[in-house]
């Protein structure tokens, strides 16, 4: 994952190189994630702030990586925003997720009184 430089606002060729993509994928998401909206400046041009760079890099994981289509992307993260859930990147998903797994075994292994796995 890239690290993203501690900026308030990032211009859209920016983020495309940070994220190693076309400037025209960055705007056609746009058009498809209601949740990547990033700001205009008075002379129109794009300005993405932290928030939306994180979340073009969610988006680049669930359609490059785990294989969603658009569709599928867009119902994803629509559900993580209905849960309350911020949108995270997938990484520290994973993370409290192999947390979470931890934590079970130990509760696990606790409950049956054996050594965990």
């Amino acid at each position: 994952m890239p690290q993203i430089p501690d900026k308030l606002y990032f211009k859209i060729g920016e983020v495309a190189a940070l994220l190693q993509l076309k400037t025209h994928v960055l705007r056609y998401w746009e058009t498809e994630f209601s949740v990547l909206q990033p700001i205009k400046s008075r002379t129109n041009q794009r300005l993405y702030r932290r928030k939306d760079v994180e979340t073009a890099l969610l988006i680049k994981e669930l359609l490059y990586r785990q294989g969603f289509t658009i569709a599928g992307a867009r119902k994803k993260l629509q559900e993580e925003k209905q849960l309350g859930l911020p949108l995270s990147n997938p990484h520290s998903s994973a993370k409290l997720l192999a947390e979470i797994k931890t934590d079970l075994i130990q509760l696990r292994s606790y409950l049956l009184d054996t050594p965990p796995e």
